[in-house]
């Protein structure tokens, strides 16, 4: 799948240069912001923990001090998160200690992860597409803000997709080399991706089109899904064994999944109006309060009181209007070096309008790039899995680098094709002129 005579010895060295300095520009100009903002990143009160990022920041130091992970009980364990982003703070408090000094080591963590990110991108670009292609997508990139307030807020989006995009190189090295070795190392990528984001557990899925394609023996196929599930259930048990004897129950990821779902049946985030709690007066004053079991209830009224009254509204809202709203609006929540908001998603619509571009261009010429096949696969996979649950840009955001790369790809081909277009038109000259 993966073409092999592009490895990193054929990359052009000018290609490589102007890589590795966007890579500096980008970690150097990402360190500084969040050196000069500081605590502008806060997006809640350190004093009281009312928001996810400081939330994480509070579980970190319980975990540290009290040697239980907790999330929105106090001091009490609990099964509300995925643990990734509370173990990577606690490690950081273990170096830097529980002040300010960790929040700032924790914030030029992740623009150095950014910066890593970029010959990873430009990696998969070339590999997918062409250098050219590569060189776009790295430039693009490197003025999307949204990298950067991601870098200086304290969530789990920035170290995700590095983990996403390592995760993507990988299968695609997998595929070609058809080797165990690399499959465990996908198990591997997929179970740390699963401690940070659970939904990335179905990931591997794809596979099956792709091993279909490449006809893959079902030996083959037995023995890389086994391979995979081994790495993932080993690394994966220490958190079964912990929920086990915790809780005297087993739970596979988090018991937090009927909030999200609740919302999610919030047609353009809006509440349920007047006429719901007529239908419904059990949950009047009360929709959002109580157990998981409860909240999974509430919404499965809302989706039968939509389906009766709204059929139309509710099918828009599961699926295009699910999939907009990941990506219309830019994660970009504080404007930053002066630029407001409503640039950043003005600049967003437009990158969103070229990327879903490239989408369609590579779609019709898929043939001409197979590589590209799992890109459009992921893009997929998490733009629709959102879709039973809460969706915006927050969630959309680690996936921008695959749309960055087809609007690169599609920005390349346009390039191409006026280039082209001019040279033939200055060869049908040239002959004109050399016949009279």
């Amino acid at each position: 799948m993966v073409n092999e005579s592009r490895s990193w010895s054929t990359v052009p060295r000018y290609a490589k240069r102007f890589m590795w300095v966007v890579t500096l520009v980008v970690g150097l100009l990402s360190s500084l912001i969040v050196l000069g903002y500081g605590d502008y990143f806060y997006l809640g009160n350190p004093e009281r923990p009312d928001n996810d990022d400081v939330k994480y920041l509070h579980t970190a130091r319980v975990l540290i001090n009290e040697g239980v992970l907790s999330y929105n009980t106090s001091d009490q364990p609990s099964t509300y998160i995925m643990p990734g982003m509370p173990f990577v703070i606690a490690a950081f408090m273990l170096v830097f200690g529980q002040g300010d000094e960790v929040v700032i080591a924790i914030r030029l963590f992740q623009c150095l992860l950014q910066a890593l990110c970029i010959p990873f991108i430009f990696w998969l670009a070339y590999r997918v597409f062409t250098v050219r292609t590569a060189l776009i997508a790295i430039g693009i990139s490197a003025i999307y803000l949204p990298d950067y307030f991601a870098s200086g807020v304290i969530l789990s989006e920035s170290v995700f997709r590095t983990i996403f995009l390592l995760l993507i190189i990988v299968m695609m090295v997998a595929l070609e080399k058809r080797r165990t070795s690399w499959y465990l190392l996908v198990g591997l990528l997929v179970a740390i991706a699963a401690y940070f984001k659970p939904h990335s557990t179905l990931l591997p899925v794809l596979f099956l089109l792709f091993w279909w394609k490449q006809r893959y023996t079902w030996k083959e196929m037995m023995k890389y899904t086994a391979a995979m599930g081994l790495v993932f259930v080993i690394l994966l048990s220490p958190w079964w064994i912990r929920n086990v004897v915790t809780f005297d129950k087993f739970v596979v990821f988090t018991e937090s999944s009927g909030n999200p779902f609740l919302l999610g049946t919030f047609i353009n985030f809006q509440e349920p109006d007047a006429d719901f709690y007529k239908e419904y007066p059990e949950h009047k004053d009360v929709l959002m309060l109580g157990s998981d079991n409860q909240l999974k209830e509430r919404g499965y009224d809302m989706l039968a009181y939509h389906l009766k009254h709204n059929p139309l509204l509710l099918l828009y809202w599961f699926t295009i209007g699910k999939v907009g709203s990941l990506y219309i609006l830019a994660y970009y929540w504080k404007p930053l070096l002066g630029i407001e908001m409503i640039v950043a998603h003005i600049f967003q619509v437009i990158l969103l309008i070229i990327g879903v571009s490239g989408v369609g261009m590579t779609l019709r010429k898929l043939r001409q790039w197979p590589n590209a096949g799992i890109l459009l696969a992921s893009l997929g996979y998490f733009s629709f899995i959102y879709i039973p649950f809460v969706a915006f840009s927050r969630y959309g955001y680690p996936n921008m680098f695959l749309l960055i790369i087809f609007a690169a790809f599609f920005i390349d081909r346009m390039w191409a094709a006026q280039y082209e277009k001019k040279m033939k038109q200055k060869t049908r000259h040239h002959s004109v002129s050399g016949g009279s």
